[in-house]
């Protein structure tokens, strides 16, 4: 089914949001792409591969810009004004599809600002039932960027490349060890997973043999 190009009205102006609805929705899923200083969008293909992997098990997905980026009003805020949009996509999600199970998953700055809105949404009742969290972005990164990402469920998904240049694989397991969560490593594999994009559909498809009720 061909995407749809959306504008929400988030607090501040528009967000460009690209959705993939299903016949039968049976979850919905929220995607947060790298960081759009460094040429990140939601056209990237781990965020696609991600929102893939979730549409083959009947979710609708969605995959917002965040500011500054396509037709998305703004300037970048450092995961925090993001956080604030991504819950007006969740609300527009909420809105259209109803109380289905909710996902979250991101990739890198976006997977910092989904541990975020996943915190948010806790806090408000409605949990995600599951994160998928790709080549996060934690600690110290380079460009002398530092991310101090929220504590997650300890079923969520976290999936780093061995070979990671953006984030230190050391990194993600320093912020994951106090948590007592499990971390894929993915050997040989870059920040941006190339040619090895099928194993994070791979783990993904078999983290659900039954499918999402």
């Amino acid at each position: 089914m061909a995407h749809e190009r959306i504008i929400i009205a988030g607090p501040d102006g528009d967000i460009e949001v690209f959705v993939e609805p299903q016949d039968v929705v049976k979850g919905i899923v929220i995607v947060g792409h790298p960081h759009p200083l460094f040429g990140g969008s939601a056209d990237n293909k781990v965020v696609t591969t991600l929102a893939r992997s979730f549409r083959e098990l009947g979710c609708a997905t969605l995959r917002p810009n965040f500011r500054g980026v396509g037709g998305s009003v703004g300037q970048h805020d450092h995961g925090m004004a993001e956080t604030v949009d991504m819950h007006a996509v969740y609300r527009y999600s909420r809105e259209r599809w109803g109380n289905v199970p909710l996902f979250l998953a991101g990739f890198s700055f976006g997977a910092f600002v989904i541990t975020r809105l996943a915190k948010r949404l806790a806090e408000e009742g409605d949990p995600a039932q599951r994160l998928v969290l790709v080549g996060t972005a934690a600690g110290f990164v380079e460009g002398l960027r530092s991310y101090q990402t929220e504590a997650v469920a300890p079923d969520t998904i976290v999936i780093h490349g061995s070979e990671d240049e953006t984030v230190k694989l050391d990194n993600v397991l320093q912020w994951a060890e106090p948590l007592e969560l499990p971390v894929v490593v993915v050997a040989g594999a870059d920040h941006f997973f190339h040619r090895r994009l099928h194993i994070i559909r791979g783990i993904i498809a078999r983290a659900f043999p039954h499918g999402i009720d």
